[in-house]
């Protein structure tokens, strides 16, 4: 299976369960892959052939400032299902982190792999 990936998208949203965290918006980081088969794109070079990152990346970041999570769980699970809705699109693996959340750590968060079966 072939992979497409968004490395490191940085977007600022409210996600957290303190009230202090939940005062403004902070850092977030978001990283996904894609399984999906780029056979078709790859000969025809077109990308309506293929899963397309940029559209996927606009979503991931209005998705993330507009919504108010308490977890990265929860984040995590709904760029999982935003991005399956692609039918190109078989697997996802969704990596949420929230850089300098935890004294002496660079980050923390959570990554799933949803599929559609």
């Amino acid at each position: 299976m072939d992979q497409i990936f968004i490395k490191d998208l940085l977007i600022r949203g409210v996600i957290g369960i303190s009230e202090h965290e939940r005062e403004q918006p902070q850092d977030i980081l978001v990283n996904v892959v894609m399984n999906t088969d780029i056979s078709a794109a790859g000969s025809s070079d077109d990308v309506n052939d293929s899963v397309n990152y940029r559209t996927v990346a606009k979503k991931i970041l209005a998705h993330v400032e507009k919504v108010q999570r308490y977890t990265v769980e929860a984040l995590a699970t709904d760029i999982a299902g935003m991005i399956l809705e692609d039918p190109k699109v078989v697997s996802v693996r969704v990596r949420v982190e929230k850089p300098g959340a935890v004294r002496f750590s660079k980050s923390v968060g959570v990554e799933i792999e949803r599929s559609r079966n």
